[in-house]
Formats: C-alpha cells, structure tokens, sequence
C-alpha cells in the first residue's frame, strides 16, 4: 500500500488504542503514558502479539520497528545469554505508549527515531542453547545405548 493511501481515513483515538490493548489485559489501568510492557506487564509473545495485532488492526508499516528496543522475548535464555547477550540486553528499552501507537496509527508507519547502536548479525546466544540443546540430546543417547550393553 502506498503512503498517499495509507494517509487517508486515520482519525484514530486513544479509545481505538485502549481498545486493542484490552483485549490483552484485564482491567489495569490505562493512560496515554502508560508503559505497555513496564507498566501492564504485557510481555514476551504477549507484547509481540500486540505489535502485530496493532500493525494489522490499524494498517501500520512496520518496517523500521526494532523489537529489541521495546520488548523481550518469551522464556529462558540458557545458557547462551550467560556468555552472549540477547539483542534486548545490548540497548536501553524504549517504552511503547497508547500515545506512540496512536501516533504511528494516525500516520500509518511506524517511524521512531532510534538511537545508534549496534547489534551482532547473528545470534550467539541462540547458537549456544541450540548447541547445548543438542548436546544433551547426544549425552541421553549415548547414556541409552550404554545402559542397554
């Protein structure tokens, strides 16, 4: 969809913000300024469903938006993030807002300003738990087949 399309029909509320954000909680309290993962601790796959229930809902362009800088992921990190940090440990988080997505609703494209950072290409910490992971699944194995001689 192109932006001069995307600009058309987006008088959005707060209302339509809250709206979408309930169907994630229960009855906390909500303001403009409300830290949607801090504050409602809607965290993890439940803070990505939001996002993307957000983009879909109100036909936002998420192209440049970072995850990283605004929310963590689902579950444990071990052992990879006792010698690699994730890319949510690496930046300072940025809180997401009713305020912000209305913002970003209204125009439809998600366009935060970003600090400068730098995050590795690839996922050490996810290479060392998939390592271990694999690794416990050989020493079973081999423990199987030793316990059977």
């Amino acid at each position: 969809m192109t932006s001069s399309v995307k600009k058309e029909n987006r008088n959005y509320e707060l209302s339509d913000i809250y709206s979408l954000i309930r169907d994630f909680i229960s009855n906390e309290p909500i303001n403009p300024n409300t830290d949607i993962f801090k504050d409602l601790w809607l965290v993890g796959d439940d803070f990505h469903e939001l996002i993307e229930g957000y983009a879909k809902k109100f036909d936002v362009d998420m192209t440049s938006y970072l995850w990283y800088f605004h929310a963590d992921e689902e579950g444990h990190n071990f052992p990879g993030g006792l010698f690699s940090a994730p890319p949510y440990e690496r930046v300072k988080r940025i809180p997401v807002t009713p305020e912000l997505l209305l913002e970003f609703a209204r125009t439809g494209l998600w366009n935060f300003p970003y600090p400068e950072h730098s995050i590795p290409k690839r996922r050490y910490d996810l290479l060392i738990n998939s390592g271990f992971f694999w690794l416990i699944v050989v020493l079973i194995v081999l423990s199987l087949l030793i316990w059977r001689i």
